[in-house]
């Protein structure tokens, strides 16, 4: 029998499954911000290519998770079937990665580094939430005349391996090589714009 995960979020368990993930919740951003990832110049200097250090945390926290996930069902503690995988809408979830991206680049934060920032007593921080939350009213709001919208191009509970028809550990693998190889990019790029800097063209 599995002991893992924890919390089912379909389970009368719910009450127990938030109050976990609040505390998760809270220990990311003590993370976030412990890293320095909670500052807008860090997060820009990711698109002036200056700074990659998001790059490297957020790739290295997807790499962590997916090893994680794959050990513990291979050794028989998780059981893959109860883990919740968000569905799938092809252009609603693209428009939404669009609109996602704009937002970050026009407040320097994302919705997670910018609670952070808000909780530290930033005032862009504070901006970023407020219009957060102000876009979550409005969508609400508005969900019924975009709902039609919203659910088009539906894909299900799609994965990688489900996507490729490849074993997990292949994807994996994949990924991990992945990851070395972006590492490696990385640092070429951050050399290069230091060079550039210091005006060795």
């Amino acid at each position: 029998m599995t002991a893992l995960p924890f919390f089912s979020p379909v389970a009368a368990d719910g009450a127990a499954g938030l109050l976990a993930a609040l505390g998760i919740g809270v220990a990311f951003g003590w993370s976030l911000e412990r890293a320095g990832l909670g500052s807008a110049r860090k997060l820009a200097a990711q698109f002036y290519l200056t700074d990659l250090a998001v790059f490297r945390v957020m790739f290295t926290a997807i790499v962590t998770a997916a090893l994680g996930v794959f050990w513990l069902s291979w050794l028989g503690v998780l059981d893959l079937a109860q883990v919740y995988v968000p569905p799938t809408f092809l252009l609603p979830q693209a428009v939404g990665g669009i609109v996602f991206g704009a937002g970050m680049v026009a407040g320097g934060l994302c919705p997670g580094t910018g609670c952070v920032a808000a909780a530290t007593g930033r005032k862009d921080g504070a901006a970023v939430v407020a219009g957060m939350l102000a876009g979550v009213f409005v969508f609400s709001e508005v969900f019924p005349l975009v709902r039609r919208f919203y659910e088009r191009t539906p894909r299900g509970a799609l994965t990688f391996p489900a996507l490729l028809n490849l074993p997990y550990g292949v994807v994996l693998f994949a990924l991990v090589a992945l990851a070395l190889g972006g590492f490696a990019g990385a640092d070429r790029v951050e050399r290069r714009a230091r060079r550039l800097a210091a005006g060795g063209g």
